[in-house]
Order: C-alpha cells, then sequence, then structure tokens
C-alpha cells in the first residue's frame, strides 16, 4: 500500500502552517514549523510570489497531507464530490470527514490521523459492533464507531482515555469516553472544518 514517508515537519514547513501531523507534539516548542517556519531545501526563504496554477497545486496538496490521501484516491473523490448534489468544494472536504480513520481521530481516540489510520488497520476499531480495518471506509449518519472490546482494556492508550477527557469534539459527532464509543449525529459541514482550507482553490485547479 502506497503512504506518504515523507518526515512529516517537513511537510508543514513546504505548505507553510502547522498540519498537525505529530498530534500532541505539534502542541509544544519542539514542534519543527515552530522552530522552523520556512520552506524545506535551500531556496526555503525565497520571496518570489507564487503563480496563480502554484497557489491552487499548494492547496490541494496540503489537503492530500492533511487527511493522508494519495493521488489517485484524491482524484477519486473529487470526481464523487463532483458528481454529488451541492457545492464541489464542500462535497470534498465532507467526504475526507468522512473518513473511517478521521472520524476516529476527531472522536480523541488517537492523537493524530496517522495513528488513527494505524489503529484501524491493525483492527482496533469496529463500525456498529463490526470490524472494520479500512481507513478510508465512509462512516454515515447513525453508525457508532468504537474501540474494540479487548483493545480497550490491553492497551495503555486506551486505558488512559478511559480515565481522562479527550479533546474537544466537532459537533456532528457524539462520544462516550467511559465505553470508548461514539456515533455519528449528523453529516460534517463547512462550518466544522477547523483547518485554513481554500477549496475553491482546488475545484480550480481541477477544473483547468
Amino acid at each position: 500500500m502506497a503512504r506518504n514517508i515523507e518526515p512529516q515537519c517537513r511537510q508543514c514547513r513546504r505548505e507553510g502552517m502547522k498540519l498537525y501531523l505529530k498530534g500532541d507534539r505539534c502542541y509544544t516548542e519542539k514542534c519543527g514549523f515552530t522552530r522552523r517556519p520556512v520552506a524545506p531545501g535551500q531556496h526555503g526563504t525565497s520571496r518570489r510570489k507564487p503563480s496563480e496554477y502554484g497557489l491552487q497545486l499548494r492547496e490541494k496538496q496540503k489537503v492530500r497531507r492533511i487527511y493522508g490521501v494519495q493521488e489517485k484516491q484524491f482524484r477519486n473523490y473529487f470526481a464523487a464530490a463532483e458528481k454529488a448534489k451541492g457545492i464541489t468544494g464542500e462535497n470534498l472536504l465532507q467526504m475526507l470527514e468522512r473518513r473511517l480513520d478521521n472520524v476516529v481521530y476527531r472522536m480523541g481516540f488517537a492523537d493524530s490521523r496517522a495513528q488513527a489510520r494505524q489503529f484501524v488497520r491493525h483492527g482496533h476499531i469496529t463500525v456498529n459492533g463490526r470490524k472494520v480495518d479500512i481507513p478510508s471506509y465512509l462512516t454515515n449518519v447513525g453508525e457508532t464507531i468504537a474501540v474494540k472490546g479487548k483493545s480497550a482494556s490491553g492497551m495503555e492508550h486506551f486505558k488512559a482515555l478511559k480515565e481522562g477527557a479527550g479533546r474537544t469534539v466537532v459537533p456532528w459527532l457524539q462520544v462516550d469516553y467511559e465505553k470508548l464509543e461514539g456515533t455519528v449525529s449528523t453529516l460534517p459541514s463547512r462550518q466544522d472544518i477547523d483547518m485554513e482550507i481554500q477549496e475553491h482553490l482546488i475545484v480550480e485547479l481541477y477544473s483547468r
């Protein structure tokens, strides 16, 4: 399975903002972007103004990196978003938010999307009581996402979650940390996405 092996702090520096790829470390002084907030490479400090295409490309790459999606898969999401009713850019972000790995992260069961993806692949997560090990699985309204019983009782990470509160949960999800399970109450809206994303640039890029 293809995956991005580029150093995570380098990805944040390339996009010129924190993508929170390392979870809690991104909130500390050890954050690579905080220590060196310039693009990687010998021309990182260049003040050259990017072209219109360059801005569109960077926005697309930024969103791909935030959600950990490869190029071909991202194109498939865009094609589906284009066919769906509504605004294409918002449809695209809604699909990315509904990914199982992102939902696990948003519920606070993982410190980062990368860790959430690993939990899903290793079979620690269930959907409606059945194990689902596909990170790209699109969750639906009413579905219950939970940590598998053995994982909840056997892994220190999940034990700690039971003892203390997790991160702030987005409005479209409901979470019970004692049971380590949550429900998708509604579909995510554009206002629920807290990252600085200009989805119209991505639509313009693919409309060329």
